[in-house]
């Protein structure tokens, strides 16, 4: 495991797009096991606010969140968008219920899944497209190919996949440019530790999802006196000591709270020392 010295605060997808490297996953925003629409809306619609207010340029949302009405909330709470914001969307999913998400990597499936998310976000091209699953009942050569297609008519601009291992980046790579990869990861679970280095190694950008990994409180008894020594939650250390791993992983926390928002967006100035890093990581 490698880290650099300094953070870099900002990251370029595809090597184009330059983005803050601490998001806001959408995801939260819904109904019971990310089924319906948020329970308040406008509360909802407030903290999307304040997360571009408090500089988040870079937001993570997927047309299985709802499903539907997460790109749907997105869109009335921040459209016209601001020129340096990049929302990001992912398909391949269907939506049985709470809790509920089968995988579909059916083409015509995967064309409509694209159609659906502009219209829902109000855009003309989605600048960061990700295949949420490979399926196996599909050749992943066909699931993507009515993705080839949008980035072809201008649809899409960049794509990326989600947990997946390296094989399976390198079969997509033959089909179309990735760009990013967004996994499982965070201080308490690093089974993708090689994905994460392959990643760095190719200048794709790794999303982990579920950074917090259901509330850092499990690890507090073992991060607290880092947390002390930097006046912080461990939340914050979670999320900085994500951001010390690897410059090219981008940060997603999601929240329904405003004031959770802005303690996560705090995690970015916080500055772990190479022997904190050390520490965390070792456990």
């Amino acid at each position: 495991m490698s880290t650099t010295t300094q953070n870099p605060a900002t990251f370029r997808i595809g090597g184009e797009i330059e983005i803050n490297r601490l998001g806001y996953g959408g995801m939260q925003l819904t109904g019971h096991g990310v089924w319906g629409d948020a329970p308040d809306r406008e509360k909802a619609k407030q903290v999307l606010k304040a997360a571009v207010e408090a500089g988040v340029n870079f937001i993570d949302t997927a047309d299985s969140y709802g499903p539907h009405t997460n790109e749907v909330l997105i869109s009335e709470a921040l459209h016209p968008y601001p020129s340096n914001l990049l929302i990001a969307t992912k398909g391949g999913l269907d939506r049985t219920g709470p809790n509920q998400w089968p995988v579909n990597g059916n083409p015509q499936h995967i064309r409509e899944t694209i159609d659906g998310s502009l219209k829902r976000l109000k855009l003309d091209c989605i600048d960061l497209w990700q295949l949420h699953r490979f399926d196996p009942k599909f050749p992943v050569e066909e699931t993507l190919a009515p993705v080839v297609d949008a980035v072809k008519a201008g649809k899409i601009r960049f794509v990326g996949l989600s947990e997946v291992d390296v094989e399976q980046i390198e079969r997509a790579e033959k089909v179309i440019e990735i760009v990013s990869v967004q996994n499982l990861y965070n201080l308490g679970n690093r089974q993708w530790e090689n994905v994460l280095d392959y990643t760095a190694q190719r200048g794709m950008a790794f999303i982990p999802w579920f950074p917090l990994a259901s509330g850092p409180d499990k690890l507090k008894s073992k991060i607290e006196s880092i947390a002390e020594k930097h006046q912080a939650t461990t939340a914050q250390i979670a999320l900085a000591w994500l951001l010390k791993r690897s410059p090219n992983i981008l940060l997603i926390p999601g929240t329904s709270s405003v004031e959770h928002l802005q303690e996560n967006m705090k995690a970015a100035s916080i500055e772990l020392s190479d022997e904190d890093f050390t520490a965390l990581s070792q456990l």
